[in-house]
């Protein structure tokens, strides 16, 4: 049975800003091919990478731990609501912003992952990116708390309104034990249904957030 893999994450690369304020990576080697020579056999050779970055970088994942202290650090993450989940998307209207109840009244979300598909993810490296995201409202995220998400996934700058200092969706969502996850792309490329969602991040103790290679199989 022929199956098809679809990336939805972005690439993170030397100063990458995923979020502005947040210091982006540095990314260099520790240990260059030539260096390592020294080590090895004639002909034998490594590279030996070194980064150093935030943990909200490129695509990342949300653990409980990121918004409550008692909360799910990474290595506690349940493999459950990271990987073969199967998945839904949800795409809202371009020129739509505040992501309310109505867009969820009509689909089943239990046990699934929902991704939101809101094309945002074409203003990524712009600064547009940054400015007017659409998000979702605290009645939205209610809304898939109770209806039973496994994991909830936008194409956006954040999962809600960075003018708002409560942090609704993190808040709600998190507290449910409902990974988030945010700066997705690609989804357009994704078909609604049918398919199984993978977004595993490292097993990192005392560690809220970190970058994943956020997939699709259909």
């Amino acid at each position: 049975m022929s199956r098809t893999f679809i990336d939805v994450s972005h690439t993170i690369e030397h100063g990458l800003v995923t979020y502005k304020g947040l210091p982006p990576p540095s990314i260099s080697e520790h240990m260059s091919r030539v260096a390592s020579r020294s080590h090895y056999a004639p002909g034998t050779e490594f590279s030996i990478g070194k980064i150093e970055m935030v943990a909200n970088t490129g695509t990342y994942v949300d653990s409980p731990f990121h918004r409550y202290a008692e909360g799910k650090d990474l290595a506690h993450l349940p493999l459950s609501t990271v990987a073969d989940l199967e998945g839904l998307v949800v795409r809202t209207k371009e020129t739509a912003r505040s992501l309310d109840t109505d867009l969820f009244r009509e689909v089943e979300v239990r046990g699934k992952a929902v991704l939101i598909h809101t094309g945002w993810d074409k203003h990524w490296g712009t600064e547009q990116y940054f400015e007017g995201h659409p998000f979702l409202t605290r009645g939205a995220a209610e809304r898939l708390r109770d209806a039973g998400a496994a994991f909830v996934g936008i194409d956006s700058l954040n999962i809600h309104d960075t003018n708002d200092l409560t942090r609704p969706a993190h808040s709600i969502l998190l507290g449910a034990n409902i990974p988030i996850g945010e700066h997705l792309c690609n989804l357009v490329s994704v078909p609604d249904a049918g398919f199984r969602f993978f977004a595993v991040p490292v097993k990192i103790a005392k560690f809220g957030s970190f970058p994943v290679r956020a997939f699709v199989i259909t």
